[in-house]
């Protein structure tokens, strides 16, 4: 049996398989306090029931501001903390709903409908280009490149800025988990803010018939959505696309070298890929947690006192794993029907980045089949890295690090 204690969270053996650990904590410690290495008490939630309360519960928020004074919680204008703050992911109802329902004027299944066309052309490009190799980085070459790609071109992004974008979001996105390194990086993101603006005056200026237009234009009731607000939808939707995305086609695909039944299954039966996806989601999360919540007042929760303004960490990842919400949780099964996962925080209504992460993967999951005979992994970097980083004194958050998936069609196929 695991003897849990604080320590455990930082470990090795954690990071290199944080499963029984969950599995534990879901069983004698569901609401497990802990300390952060810059001293903040954090709960980690692990089971599914608690996790989908706490998301949905009034007595938590994702708005910091609500629970902190605004001297200690002001974020530097152009910073991270500012470009997410005044985005979908931080905020509560009814400013969620306001922001939803005017991104969601813009952003509609007609629209995403009309570039599953597109998203293939590009996949097959990505393809083509390592196919004479007879071998891929799958993430360098394919998970990462595609959703930027797709994210960019629906933005109207122009081509030749493309490479830029990609560079910045890149990296961005691998200093998350590092905060020296994400000092290093901060010019980078003040140029990534700059191309923004930038990006969004155009589009006011010269409006056509691209995402970013749209979202300039949307209004609701009269109401529109501010240059702040824009900046950071744009934003979240360039590094949901390049994360959330990147990291659900690189484990879903690791998922399926390392489970050569259930390849097996899905090549025998492609019409499965729909639910191979959501069963994609639930084995291996592509978000480690949702998005932090702040207790609103003094709460008691599973017998442990959680006080105004302490953090709560929701564990999708561990709540994904729970048997009593999951039928033989440990094991993938792509033709799971009951699968109420929470990759994407319960949300119903499938935000912009879940509507990416859905429909790119689609295409993406069938594509290394278009040419490869049989596919391999030669070399897999499989593990997880969860780390505990400080993007300012407030901002604080976990990664999920995949590190990178290699895959040929060399030797045997699985």
């Amino acid at each position: 049996m695991i003897q849990l204690t604080e320590a455990d969270l930082a470990s090795p053996a954690f990071k290199a398989n944080p499963y029984p650990t969950f599995a534990w904590l879901r069983t004698h410690d569901p609401v497990h306090q802990f300390t952060s290495p810059d001293g903040q008490s954090v709960w980690l939630v692990t089971r599914h029931q608690d996790a989908e309360f706490v998301l949905r519960d009034e007595h938590f928020t994702k708005d910091r501001r609500k629970v902190c004074p605004p001297e200690v919680d002001t974020p530097i204008p152009g910073s991270l903390a500012d470009l997410i703050d005044t985005g979908m992911l931080r905020l509560d109802p009814p400013e969620h709903m306001r922001l939803r329902s005017l991104v969601s004027f813009s952003f509609t299944p007609r629209l995403v409908e009309e570039w599953r066309g597109r998203i293939q052309e590009i996949t097959n490009e990505l393809i083509d280009a390592v196919e004479g190799k007879g071998s891929m980085d799958l993430v360098e070459e394919f998970a990462f490149p595609l959703p930027i790609r797709v994210i960019s071109e629906m933005l109207g992004v122009p081509k030749e800025d493309g490479p830029k974008l990609h560079r910045w979001t890149k990296l961005i996105a691998d200093v998350l988990g590092d905060p020296a390194a994400f000092e290093q990086a901060a010019e980078h993101l003040r140029a990534l803010h700059e191309y923004l603006m930038a990006l969004i005056e155009s589009k006011r200026r010269v409006p056509v018939n691209d995402l970013a237009s749209k979202l300039v234009q949307a209004e609701v009731e009269g109401d529109r959505l501010s240059t702040r607000e824009l900046r950071s939808m744009i934003f979240l939707l360039i590094i949901a696309g390049h994360e959330t995305t990147g990291n659900m086609i690189s484990t879903g695909m690791l998922a399926l070298l390392t489970h050569p039944d259930q390849m097996a299954l899905l090549k025998q039966q492609p019409t499965l890929i729909k639910t191979a996806i959501e069963e994609f989601l639930r084995y291996q999360s592509p978000l480690t947690l949702a998005t932090l919540r702040w207790a609103r007042e003094d709460i008691e929760f599973h017998g442990k006192q959680i006080h105004r303004g302490e953090e709560v960490a929701i564990s999708l990842s561990a709540a994904n794993r729970d048997a009593k919400e999951f039928e033989d949780p440990e094991r993938l099964d792509i033709t799971r029907q009951k699968n109420p996962h929470l990759a994407f925080a319960a949300s119903k209504g499938r935000l912009l980045s879940a509507l990416c992460c859905v429909v790119s993967p689609i295409y993406a999951c069938r594509s290394p089949w278009r040419t490869c005979a049989g596919v391999r992994a030669q070399r897999c970097w499989g593990w997880i890295s969860y780390q505990w980083y400080s993007r300012n004194p407030t901002e604080k958050n976990w990664k999920n690090n995949l590190r990178r998936t290699r895959a040929n069609n060399a030797g045997q196929p699985l």
